[in-house]
């Protein structure tokens, strides 16, 4: 059930119970500040597990050394990557290996959203 939607100036945030689905607008980068404003972000709306799921829909770049730091954010559980655009999952794989929890990459966002209530599941 959706809780509620934010929109910042670099993406667009939908919080669920135990998902954030976000959409990253065209052209951004994101680099350790606009990491940092994310985990903040999720750090206040979220004080159960959870999964964040990025919905690739728009072509945009990843500082993949971001990863360490959101490894540690508290709560995050796991991490999806949902794109039909073959360079961008070529480029999540590179991610995933920076990544220190559950990483998946998928072409549904359906799926997406199953992984990622599977995941919170057993680890309840």
């Amino acid at each position: 059930m959706l809780e509620t939607i934010l929109k910042l100036n670099f993406c667009t945030l939908s919080f669920y119970d135990s998902y954030v689905i976000a959409v990253i607008n065209e052209g951004e980068h994101i680099d350790h500040e606009i990491n940092q404003k994310l985990i903040n972000i999720m750090d206040e709306h979220y004080e159960t597990p959870y999964v964040y799921i990025t919905h690739r829909i728009h072509s945009y770049s990843v500082d993949p050394n971001i990863y360490p730091k959101t490894t540690t954010t508290k709560n995050l559980t796991g991490f999806a990557v949902v794109s039909d655009d073959y360079v961008s999952k070529n480029n999540a794989k590179i991610e995933r290996l920076f990544f220190g929890k559950p990483f998946e990459i998928f072409s549904e966002l359906d799926d997406a959203i199953t992984w990622a209530k599977n995941l919170i599941e057993k680890g309840s």
